[in-house]
């Protein structure tokens, strides 16, 4: 069985019979995070979207620790790799890029174009394909753009991971249009709640994906509680 955790923020864990994946791990200096990175006995993946604080997190630490993959654009895995991950554990030896695609422990990682700002590479976003064919989109950061609706041609989605906190990213209804463009089949709302200026609950993206994306499923995740992913 694959399961998705939670913890808070922008932070997630994908477990299947194969591989462990971490996707923007910040754990310390995140107030919703229920467990710090030391939790983490084992990966096999640390996935990261961009070089924000709030989403490299203890990237370093867990794959020193652990001997996961770093998944990170170019020039991230760069700076990242001079913070301490070993070369021999950046995938391909110097990160990937926009459109690319790898396999790690059974899983297919595709990485997607995102708007947003990052010192080093560019924002990125990912789709997964677990064993099985699930698949999951973490969006990362960022606003929406139009050609959303081309990923949602080439990838049947089951589970968006969108933002909805605004002022960083999109809002609660730039978001539920995302769902429309991405013709996911459900949603799970992230980065909200966890700092002063950003949405403080999902009631209002809850309303206008009702309005603009009524066909999108919306799933509501207990913090730190592993979610059980339905087949594809």
């Amino acid at each position: 069985m694959n399961t998705l955790t939670w913890y808070g923020h922008s932070n997630f864990r994908i477990d299947t019979a194969s591989a462990t994946i971490l996707v923007d791990p910040f754990f310390e200096g995140n107030p919703s995070a229920p467990v710090g990175a030391d939790a983490i006995a084992a990966c096999d993946a640390v996935l990261v979207t961009h070089d924000h604080g709030d989403h490299v997190g203890s990237t370093v630490d867990i794959c020193k620790r652990t001997g996961a993959t770093l998944v990170a654009i170019v020039g991230t895995a760069a700076r990242l790799g001079q913070a301490g991950v070993p070369a021999a554990q950046i995938v391909g030896g110097v990160g990937m890029n926009i459109g690319g695609s790898t396999e790690l422990a059974g899983v297919r990682i595709t990485m997607t174009q995102a708007f947003h700002s990052s010192e080093s590479g560019a924002p990125t976003g990912y789709i997964l394909t677990l064993p099985g064919g699930y698949t999951i989109y973490h969006a990362g950061d960022t606003g929406i753009f139009a050609s959303m609706q081309t990923w949602g041609q080439l990838h049947a989605i089951d589970l968006a991971l969108l933002p909805i906190g605004g002022f960083f990213t999109m809002d609660p209804r730039q978001a539920a249009l995302a769902c429309q463009l991405l013709r996911c089949k459900a949603v799970l709302p992230m980065h909200w709640g966890t700092f002063p200026v950003l949405e403080k609950n999902t009631a209002t993206f809850a309303a206008a994906l009702a309005e603009l994306a009524p066909e999108t499923k919306l799933v509501q995740a207990a913090i730190g509680q592993p979610l059980a992913l339905p087949p594809a």
